[in-house]
C-alpha cells in the first residue's frame, strides 16, 4: 500500500511540475507588431528607370518593442505561383531588412530606397512588408503594385528634408 501512495505522490508532483512549466511557456510577448502602410497604395504604378526611388511610408507599432522590418518586392505573374515567374528574363526583385526601429514601441518610416532599374520587366509585382518584434513575433502586409514604362514619375515635397 505504501508503494501505491509513493507512486500516486510522484504522479501528483510530476503533474504539478508539468503544469507549472506549461504556464511559463504562455508568459511573455506573444502579440505580433502592427503595420500601417500608407504608401505605396494598392495598385500604384511606378515608372521603370525613374530618377526617384519608390516612396515608402509606413508606421510600425508593438506592445513591447520592435526589432526590424523587411521590404520584399518580387514579380507576380497573377497566379501567385512564384515558380512560373522564374521563366521571365531580367526579373527585378528587392529585399532588404532594416533595424533602425529596434527597441522602439512606435516608429514612422519614410524612405526612397527602392529604385526600379531600366532592366526591370513591366508587369505586376507584390510588395510585402514584414515586421518583427524583439520577441520574434512577425506580421506582414501585401500590396499589388505595377511597374511600367508609361507610369508617371512620383514626385512629392518633404517638409523635413
Amino acid at each position: 500500500m505504501k508503494r501505491i501512495n509513493y507512486i500516486l505522490a510522484a504522479v501528483a508532483v510530476a503533474s504539478l511540475v508539468f503544469t507549472t512549466d506549461s504556464c511559463k511557456k504562455d508568459e511573455g510577448d506573444v502579440t505580433p507588431p502592427v503595420i500601417s502602410l500608407e504608401e505605396p497604395e494598392e495598385g500604384d504604378e511606378f515608372l521603370i528607370g525613374g530618377e526617384h526611388g519608390m516612396h515608402f511610408e509606413c508606421d510600425f507599432s508593438d506592445n513591447v518593442a520592435l526589432a526590424s522590418y523587411k521590404i520584399d518586392i518580387h514579380y507576380n505573374d497573377g497566379e501567385y505561383a512564384h515558380e512560373h515567374s522564374k521563366a521571365v528574363d531580367n526579373l527585378f526583385s528587392f529585399q532588404k531588412t532594416y533595424t533602425d526601429i529596434a527597441g522602439k514601441k512606435n516608429a514612422h518610416v519614410h524612405q526612397h530606397d527602392v529604385v526600379i532599374p531600366e532592366t526591370a520587366p513591366e508587369g505586376k509585382y507584390h510588395l510585402m512588408v514584414y515586421c518583427t518584434d524583439e520577441a520574434g513575433n512577425e506580421s506582414y502586409i501585401v500590396r499589388n503594385i505595377v511597374f511600367s514604362h508609361d507610369a508617371e514619375e512620383h514626385e512629392h515635397e518633404h517638409d523635413d528634408e
